[in-house]
């Protein structure tokens, strides 16, 4: 791999693979160049204890200065060389609301003027990089509104990545938002944040509702593991733009907690795909049918891979 960042995402596209950056523009370190040049740009009230949280303070929007700043810092290192992909994150939660741009009769207006001022650097990078896929996230899906998804198209839905935690959070968000915008990835068990173990085809299952991804470190899985993904992921490629453009059923969910079930019908109503997830398995119970919706009465459906046809009825 090569030494500057130009050359590193040289040797890594002639693997075939785009290359992405993690950005976190709107916070600062207090051990920074920035910061001891521009303490005034921290969001603060005058007079009272600054709040650190995550080592970082959060700078302020609401200064047109600040915004100039973050555009031309972006926009340099999206010019050096080729990225295709950027998550946009916002980790740390707002403290000391206030400025010391705004006077102090319009203090009140910062938490508004900061979201202008975001919207306004968002409106220009798009703008100067069309072609970079921009994902937002703050801490998770704590962005998910339609103002940021006008900008970014993506949002990482939660950092809880552990695949039963995520069958309600994916299922709550499909209410609102199609799944083209989720993004969901298969990660490592036993689960960092739960320690639950679910198998590979779950996780892959649960992560298939929306954008797939993987959150693993690939030199740390086995052969097989890897055989799996590999099947896993071209099974999915086959089925993205059903599960990306199609209709989507909600079979079951929220109000049955042990089973989730859904159903993808593309566009052109010929392909269906059924994902169904049981948490926890019972002994001895008694067969289950799952009743599929939004089918075409006069149509015959056939399962892939077998020759039994099947009433839409």
């Amino acid at each position: 791999m090569g030494g500057t960042l130009p050359e590193l995402i040289h040797d890594i596209e002639e693997k075939g693979i785009a290359f992405g950056l993690w950005f976190e523009p709107e916070m600062v370190s207090l051990d920074s160049d920035l910061y001891r040049k521009h303490p005034e740009w921290v969001m603060q009230v005058q007079g009272r204890r600054m709040e650190m949280s995550r080592d970082e303070y959060v700078l302020v929007l609401s200064n047109p200065s600040v915004c100039e700043y973050i555009i031309k810092s972006i926009s340099a290192v999206l010019q050096s060389c080729h990225i295709a992909y950027v998550k946009w994150d916002m980790n740390r939660n707002f403290t000391n609301m206030g400025s010391t741009y705004l006077p102090a009769d319009r203090q009140k207006e910062q938490a508004h003027r900061y979201i202008l001022g975001l919207y306004h650097v968002m409106e220009t990078l798009t703008g100067l990089f069309p072609e970079v896929l921009f994902e937002s996230c703050a801490g998770g899906g704590g962005r998910c509104d339609p103002g940021m998804l006008y900008y970014m198209p993506q949002v990482w839905i939660s950092d809880d990545t552990d695949a039963v935690e995520r069958l309600r959070m994916q299922y709550g968000s499909s209410l609102i938002y199609p799944p083209l915008v989720m993004g969901c990835h298969i990660s490592e068990i036993p689960n960092h944040q739960t320690g639950r173990q679910e198998s590979l085809r779950t996780r892959t299952a649960v992560a298939s509702l929306g954008n797939l991804g993987l959150e693993l470190n690939l030199s740390q899985i086995s052969e097989e593991e890897k055989r799996q993904i590999k099947e896993e992921v071209a099974f999915y490629k086959k089925v993205r733009p059903v599960v990306q453009f199609g209709m989507l059923y909600r079979l079951k969910g929220l109000q049955s907690g042990n089973e989730f079930a859904w159903m993808h019908i593309s566009e052109d109503e010929k392909q269906i795909l059924v994902t169904y997830v049981q948490i926890l398995a019972s002994p001895n119970t008694v067969s289950k049918r799952l009743r599929l919706t939004g089918l075409c009465p006069d149509a015959g459906y056939q399962e892939a891979g077998e020759y039994e046809r099947y009433s839409g009825i």
